[in-house]
């Protein structure tokens, strides 16, 4: 098993989820994030005063894949994220023990 770590620009997350759902993706986590790479951040001016944005709003998905399911999500995240323009985000990927399903203690595999 697989987990998938993506970062991605808030408006394009119905895109990775639709992209997601249409290769069988059933569930996923995410959270509302804030950070910066090579972008730096941005200047903005509110009320007439100039002062710079170092974290930018972004969205964290987190999924766990079975290994044969793995480079399919990935390429749809990486797909429905991307614009082209600094600040797409990235995809980490790391390799996961075991899974236990909570209320059915199902384990590996089947619990995801």
């Amino acid at each position: 098993m697989k987990k998938v770590e993506a970062i991605i620009k808030p408006f394009k997350l119905e895109e990775v989820k639709d992209a997601l759902a249409e290769i069988g993706v059933e569930g996923m986590t995410i959270t509302e994030v804030k950070g910066f790479g090579r972008q730096k951040g941005h200047t903005e001016i509110y009320r007439g005063s100039e002062y710079t944005v170092d974290f930018l709003p972004k969205i964290k998905l987190e999924l766990v894949f079975p290994d044969g399911q793995i480079d399919a999500a990935i390429a749809a995240i990486v797909k429905a994220a991307k614009t082209g323009k600094i600040g797409d985000g990235k995809v980490f990927v790391s390799k996961i023990e075991d899974a236990i399903r909570i209320r059915t203690e199902e384990k590996g595999d089947t619990a995801v």
